[in-house]
């Protein structure tokens, strides 16, 4: 390493500095925030105590970590798989390459089951309620409607059983919520136990959307993250087919399916689930402005 050392140790701030320049030069967006992001992983603090860390001589450990994950981002590594963790609304996940990386998109999805939540609680004198989270990957979606409603009971599902262990040792950082979330292994509906069909109040999935061999994604996605989370099929509306078409079996009366959407698929969604027999379609945008989540009903 380069720049001032103190006892023959290189600071934080050099270390820093190298990588903010390091990345750039890689053609890394925001080069300075993921080197921040790095180097303070590394130093193993946390932001508020950061620029205590800044003139303080890293340790070996500390460098052999920074070297490390430098290393992997430059070669292309999403900078999430290169932490390990990510924050996702109130939880931080532990993630990894057997899973997506959690995305603002599907935060605006799980605010948006989260209302169809607080609208079911209005709506019946049933103290606890039930929601699925379909294909669940890190456990995003579901540990958050656990976390952020005690009024909740969660199952998370996924055919990955690599997903599954992710989201499994996130659940066990969830602390007291946990108590209300189970975790099963199967597709789609096949998870779920049967005595719950025509009881979830919510069911919620951000469903792999990309068609089979298409080269629409950036390579740091294709490259990198699960490709049974990404492709659906010819079209890449097959899974939100299948979601859609089971909803009212399994949602209860006035219970609604919550889905997120890919770029310009939301006309088509919305005639799959008046197909399926779903009623009070509605699409609601992301914070770009562009349509990303589907609320259908079944009727009641």
């Amino acid at each position: 390493m380069s720049g001032p050392q103190v006892g023959g140790l290189v600071l934080w701030r050099e270390l820093l500095a190298e990588a903010t320049e390091r990345l750039a030069a890689a053609g890394v967006d925001s080069a300075g925030v993921e080197a921040r992001r790095i180097a303070v992983a590394a130093a193993g603090c946390d932001d508020a105590a950061w620029h205590r860390e800044l003139d303080r001589p890293a340790t070996r450990r500390g460098v052999a970590s920074f070297d490390s994950m430098l290393a992997r981002r430059i070669a292309g590594e999403p900078l999430q798989y290169v932490l390990g963790s990510w924050g996702f609304r109130t939880l931080d996940l532990f993630v990894d390459p057997r899973v997506l990386i959690p995305r603002p998109e599907t935060e605006i999805v799980t605010g948006c089951a989260l209302d169809e939540l607080q609208r079911r609680a209005g709506a019946l004198s049933n103290p606890t309620l039930l929601a699925a989270d379909l294909g669940c990957g890190s456990g995003a979606i579901g540990l958050s409607l656990a976390a952020e409603r005690v009024d909740v009971e969660v199952i998370c599902t996924d055919v990955s059983a690599e997903a599954l262990a992710v989201a499994s040792a996130n659940l066990a950082g969830l602390g007291r919520p946990a108590a209300r979330v189970r975790l099963a292994e199967g597709s789609w509906y096949e998870a779920l136990p049967p005595e719950a069909r025509g009881c979830f109040d919510v069911i919620v999935s951000n469903p792999p959307y990309v068609a089979d061999g298409s080269d629409s994604l950036p390579r740091e996605i294709a490259d990198h993250e699960p490709p049974v989370a990404l492709y659906s099929g010819r079209t890449g509306l097959e899974a939100t087919e299948e979601i859609l078409a089971g909803a009212p079996e399994w949602l209860a009366p006035g219970g609604a399916v919550v889905l997120e959407l890919s770029d310009g698929t939301a006309g088509r969604v919305e005639r799959l689930a008046t197909s399926a027999g779903l009623a009070e379609v509605a699409v609601h945008p992301d914070l770009a402005g562009t349509d990303r989540v589907l609320v259908a009903r079944r009727p009641a």
